[in-house]
């Protein structure tokens, strides 16, 4: 029997969730806790199930989400329970859950999607390219120490998690219009997801909820849990960074000072640093921070054209792109960025490049020039590797602070 793959039924939600925990090796626990919580955030016509002779063998999924683009936002469903059961893999059902996906998001009028890779070579070939790579940070904190340190500001406040609902929601949401590559964030997700600590691993304490109040209003907040260890009475805890977010550097520098002060700890570590932060630049030995450079959120470029027309331009020039797309052919083609951008049709192509690094290039994330080099577009005008790299230069780096 050939496999099916259509939207699942709602009485079909939970085979769903058991299907994908077993294609990556674990079981559904606490059943009647997740089946609640993805029904109030993942819409079910979101959701993609593959069917062989009845039973769920395959899933994909997309969140509807909106990001932060140069000089606004589009609609970016972030693509998540990619997923085929070991019976199942090595058939091309990936690749049909992924192609169905695309031709559904194209079909909604979304010109981009996003997701956070579990294997960095699996959708390159689906024209997902890295888009807005991030930090982590792993630093000891007893060493931690603000170079010029112009002293204490501000205070910190721990709030319930009833109180974080309503005052951190505030401070993102000040923070993501300036910053391609954020996400929009509902009350639903804030509850179900940013708060919630079912994703946490058993053995580090509860979550706690900071929030930063300087000058009189609130400028930052931290999520984070304390690991508590020790050897023969000696203290030896971590505290682990599930987000940190400031409105300022100032702000930074007093969310992260409060962070490394937390008693009882020597070591703090964070997954998800912003590239921008001020952080490595503000404290006195910054290779105490140990910050490892990673990839973080892939963008696809769903509509070549109406992704480049929606998004602002450093400077008013211009460069022609030959865009290569074999998984989505509708996008191949020539492409205008800069000023008067869409379509160029019968234009001469100065720069000829895949979809997936044309993704890199969108939210600034990474520089036409370093790409040139190595090796990822070509050239065909002189000088327009440099034009491009201008054009889409922005003033700070993107950044996703969201796992999905």
């Amino acid at each position: 029997m050939a496999i099916e793959i259509r939207a699942p039924r709602d009485e079909e939600l939970r085979d769903v969730l058991v299907t994908l925990e077993a294609a990556f090796g674990g079981g559904l626990e606490n059943e009647e806790r997740e089946l609640a919580s993805t029904r109030k955030t993942m819409p079910l016509d979101r959701v993609l199930a593959a069917f062989d002779d009845g039973r769920i063998v395959g899933t994909a999924a997309a969140w509807p989400f909106r990001i932060t683009i140069p000089g606004g936002e589009l609609p970016c469903p972030g693509v998540t329970w990619v997923g085929v059961l070991p019976s199942h893999r090595r058939r091309g059902l990936a690749t049909a859950l992924m192609r169905r996906q695309l031709d559904d998001v194209h079909a909604r009028g979304e010109p981009l999607a996003g997701l956070w890779a579990s294997e960095g070579p699996i959708y390159g070939r689906f024209g997902y390219g890295q888009a807005a790579p991030l930090h982590m940070l792993d630093a000891t904190a007893p060493d931690f120490a603000l170079r010029d340190d112009p002293g204490l500001a501000g205070r910190i406040r721990i709030v319930t998690l009833e109180e974080a609902r309503e005052q951190l929601p505030p401070i993102y949401d000040r923070v993501r219009p300036t910053r391609p590559g954020m996400l929009s964030r509902s009350p639903e997700w804030w509850s179900e997801e940013r708060l919630s600590d079912r994703w946490d691993r058993p053995g580090a304490g509860p979550r706690f909820h900071a929030v930063l109040e300087l000058d009189g209003a609130d400028e930052g907040y931290a999520i984070y849990k304390v690991e508590q260890k020790g050897d023969r009475g000696i203290p030896d805890g971590a505290v682990r960074v599930v987000e940190a977010l400031a409105t300022s550097t100032r702000a930074t520098q007093e969310l992260w000072r409060f962070l490394f002060s937390i008693d009882l700890t020597s070591v703090v570590d964070a997954r998800l640093l912003d590239p921008a932060a001020p952080l490595f630049w503000s404290v006195a030995d910054p290779r105490r921070l140990r910050l490892r450079y990673t990839d973080g959120l892939w963008l696809r470029l769903v509509d070549v054209d109406a992704a480049l027309r929606a998004r602002s331009w450093a400077g008013g020039d211009s460069v022609v792109l030959e865009v290569r797309d074999a998984f989505c052919p509708w996008n191949a083609g020539r492409h205008r960025a800069g000023g008067d951008a869409g379509r160029a049709d019968g234009e001469t192509p100065d720069l000829a490049l895949d979809v997936a690094d044309l993704a890199s290039l969108y939210l600034g994330g990474v520089d036409a020039v370093l790409l040139h080099a190595s090796g990822r577009i070509e050239e065909r005008t002189p000088g327009a590797v440099e034009r491009a790299a201008a054009l889409f230069r922005t003033p700070l780096p993107p950044f996703c602070p969201e796992v999905f």
